[in-house]
């Protein structure tokens, strides 16, 4: 497909959405935005783990190796787009560490250690004493944990702000209405316009399965709750490291921001397009980081909020072709959507360009089997 002069509409402007538009637009194509408020859902409220090792889950391994796959990328991709957007993207290297507080946590975590040395991909076992020499801020009832220096985490507002930058700078047009049907070459808003287009992209999130009939029961909502917390004078400093750890098997993560914040989640539930807190959502996270980092109950609580994100029938995300005259989809990420951004946008500017998908992204073919035949909903882990 020739680049000149040919007219892409992507739908949906988080961060999947926004990245393929950037880099298309990049590339030579003339790129039309449909979202009628780009950089918010999902992406807004996420927590920007890029964390494929330690969200691993044994029967997962091809997530994981496109998990792999996509955060060694991700030092070149915030590179490129801060240059493009002229501010940084928001990335952070300092590594991520693991943290159990019960006995039945640190066998799960030693039971998930195993497995990765199984499958090639090692991780350093660490006592209580040895992790909070790596990380202070943990607290006494952490009885040991793991260390995992390549699972970086990125701010994921800052990532937002730098990619509708760099779309505008490449001439991205924005187009503030929803759609609410596409075919491969129109997209139908909200208020009955038409776009017309030579290729159509779905990125539209946890919304994505009313778009197009082929994608009804592929992509569904699941519904995520996090904290933002502020460090206050005084208080004991937060985690320089992203911190996830399982607190009577529970697990909850703390991700670091600029300037001593932290960003807490996650519930997990299948309740549908709720987008409202829940009281107990918020209590157990506050009970359970507070017990992984005591120094949390002195900072400030600013900010309570839930997202939707895009699950998928077996947790791989869908990026290809829905048939020979559908539109192209890049959805279902479920929680990995800000990880799995690089490889995503390798794999539609390869398909834009009628090439093959990078090899590791092909299990994400959303003509796959298991897209419509496992029926499997994940459970909070």
């Amino acid at each position: 497909m020739s680049t000149k002069h040919t007219r892409l509409v992507v739908v949906g402007g988080g961060v999947i959405g926004l990245s393929c538009a950037w880099r298309a637009a990049a590339d030579g194509f003339a790129v039309t935005l449909v979202d009628a408020a780009p950089a918010s859902g999902a992406s807004w409220v996420a927590g920007g783990m890029l964390a494929p090792v330690t969200e691993a889950w044994p029967g997962e391994e091809a997530l994981l190796e496109l998990g792999v796959a996509s955060v060694a990328l991700w030092p070149e991709y915030a590179a490129r787009l801060g240059e493009a957007a002229g501010q940084p993207a928001g990335l952070r290297t300092e590594g991520t560490v693991v943290a159990a507080t019960g006995s039945g946590d640190r066998a799960e975590l030693d039971a998930l250690a195993a497995h990765l040395g199984r499958i090639g991909r090692p991780v350093e076992r660490l006592g209580g004493r040895e992790l909070r020499r790596l990380e202070p801020a943990i607290g006494p009832e952490v009885r040991g944990g793991l260390s995992v220096p390549d699972d970086l985490a990125v701010d994921n507002r800052m990532l937002l702000a730098a990619l509708r930058a760099a779309a505008e700078k490449a001439g991205v047009t924005f187009v503030a209405r929803n759609a609410v049907a596409v075919t491969g070459t129109t997209v139908t808003c909200d208020d009955g316009e038409e776009i017309a287009a030579d290729a159509v992209l779905v990125a539209a999130g946890a919304r994505s399965a009313a778009l197009h009939p082929a994608l009804d029961g592929l992509v569904r909502p699941v519904k995520g709750e996090i904290l933002r917390l502020a460090h206050r004078p005084g208080a004991f400093p937060a985690p320089v490291r992203t911190v996830r750890a399982l607190v009577d098997g529970r697990p909850v993560y703390a991700v670091p921001r600029d300037g001593g914040g932290l960003v807490v989640g996650a519930t997990q539930a299948d309740v549908g397009f709720d987008t409202e807190p829940t009281v107990g959502g918020v209590r157990d996270l506050l009970r359970d980081v507070e017990r992984v980092l005591p120094g949390v109950a002195e900072f400030a609580l600013l900010e309570v909020a839930a997202g939707l994100r895009p699950g998928s029938p077996d947790n791989l995300p869908l990026i290809g072709g829905l048939g020979p005259d559908g539109p192209l989809v890049a959805t279902g990420h479920h929680r990995n959507g800000i990880l799995l951004a690089p490889v995503t946008v390798e794999a539609v500017l390869a398909l834009l360009r009628g090439a093959q998908v990078p090899p590791v992204a092909r299990v994400a073919d959303p003509a796959r089997p298991t897209a419509r035949s496992t029926g499997r909903r994940e459970t909070a882990r």
